[in-house]
């Protein structure tokens, strides 16, 4: 990994998917995680669908759901500038430009021609910690803190937000963490059903640290917990199930 700066942003240029996707990321701070590639990949998405995914970073999550699923048309939204000049960066690395474009928008106050599309899919990795969870001054914003802890748009805004750019039916995907799973299906209640948890469980008999929330929008079936996935073996080698998603962009059925 060779450090390179443009535009005063120093990043690293990586690879996701065994090599087919390139990923130019901040070289400090905030770096792609497995989150965002497990998040492409729980997407139920097809050929000629719309998508629209808000917090888009550097573009990771994105361009692993279209190395997956070819045809699809993606907006991301993103409200940093180093991230969004990287994320259209990388669209051009990997010559998807056709297929996703890169916003300047917050969540909080989405613009109205973005709503009224009506989108099959809305996905997300939104920040994991609330503020008074987490210590700020540690952190600075060239570090990307604003990627791991809620600005003014707290995790009720971004899951509002999610739903109203859904068309009816639609359905949305998120990654977050299990201990704010009953703050995350309070907001879902009041505004989708036929939920799905998907727990991540680091290794066979651990507590799951992380969950994947799906949801449709207008529809009223039950809530189905699913046994989820086991990510790791107990010598810390990712699973087999895990290891063909991670390198051969396979998908994960929530």
């Amino acid at each position: 990994m060779e450090e390179v700066g443009i535009n005063d942003i120093y990043f690293t240029k990586d690879w996701l998917l065994g090599g087919r996707v390139c990923l130019k990321q901040p070289s400090k701070g905030y770096r792609v995680s497995i989150d965002s590639v497990l998040l492409a990949a729980s997407i139920p998405a097809v050929e000629g669908e719309h998508l629209l995914e808000l917090g888009s970073g550097t573009g990771a999550a994105s361009l692993c759901l279209l190395k997956r699923v070819s045809g699809c048309k993606i907006i991301g939204i993103e409200n940093n500038q180093d991230m969004l000049f990287l994320s259209r960066e990388n669209t051009l690395l990997n010559k998807l430009d056709n297929f996703v474009t890169f916003v300047n928008a917050d969540v909080a106050d989405l613009p109205v021609q973005i709503l009224q599309q009506g989108f099959d899919h809305v996905f997300s990795n939104p920040p994991y910690l609330q503020v008074s969870r987490s210590d700020r001054r540690e952190f600075s914003i060239r570090e990307n803190d604003f990627a791991n802890v809620e600005g003014d748009a707290d995790l009720s805004l971004w899951i509002k937000a999610m739903t109203l750019a859904l068309k009816p039916k639609g359905r949305l995907t998120l990654i977050h963490r299990a201990d704010r799973l009953e703050e995350i299906l309070s907001i879902l209640d009041k505004h989708a059903g036929e939920i799905v948890v998907f727990p991540l469980w680091p290794k066979h008999g651990r507590s799951a640290k992380r969950v994947i929330i799906s949801a449709r929008k207008g529809v009223s079936t039950p809530l189905r917990l699913s046994s989820g996935l086991v990510l790791h073996e107990s010598d810390g080698a990712y699973t087999k199930e895990v290891s063909h998603i991670l390198e051969n962009g396979m998908p994960l059925l929530v």
